[in-house]
């Protein structure tokens, strides 16, 4: 049990904490505490739908590989776009399933809204070889890798 207060309806904040769920790690990894939700639903529902869109980013000797997880999504409500010439945003937007005249929700657990996720590159991407493919709920980027360029090296004979 941790000896730092919590401020938030149980929820410990502080960075001291060494039990406490607020990840350094990952700026976009925030949740509202539950006193907030429960007064801002829709507020929380769709920030948790902007940030939720977890991206894995590997290098491998022949290409940046980003893997996002965007579960009951299909490839149509997914844009990958490219901007000022090394920059990947993933984006899209899950939609609310809307209630029937005879149906009455018991529980909304699954997040919906806009989400997006921007990703610099390094200079050895191959930005104009682009590839992306959505399987299983799984959008896979792979951007190939420039050839690293070896030196040149030529003697110059000293005269004298």
């Amino acid at each position: 049990m941790s000896m730092i207060p919590s401020f938030f309806g149980g929820q410990r904040s502080s960075i001291f904490d060494p039990f406490a769920t607020f990840d350094l790690s990952d700026p976009f990894d925030f949740h509202f505490p539950s006193s907030l939700s429960s007064h801002f639903p829709e507020i929380a529902r769709e920030t948790s739908a902007m940030v939720n869109a977890r991206v894995d980013w590997k290098e491998t000797p022949e290409a940046h590989v980003l893997k996002a997880d965007l579960p009951g999504l299909k490839k149509e409500e997914v844009k990958v776009e490219i901007e000022d010439g090394k920059v990947i945003q993933i984006s899209g937007e899950r939609r609310v399933e809307k209630e029937e005249k005879n149906e009455k929700w018991h529980r909304m657990e699954r997040s919906s809204g806009m989400f997006q996720r921007r990703f610099r590159l390094p200079e050895d991407a191959k930005m104009e070889e682009i590839r992306a493919s959505m399987e299983n709920g799984v959008l896979t980027v792979t951007v190939p890798k420039a050839e690293e360029r070896k030196m040149d090296v030529k003697s110059v004979e000293i005269s004298g």
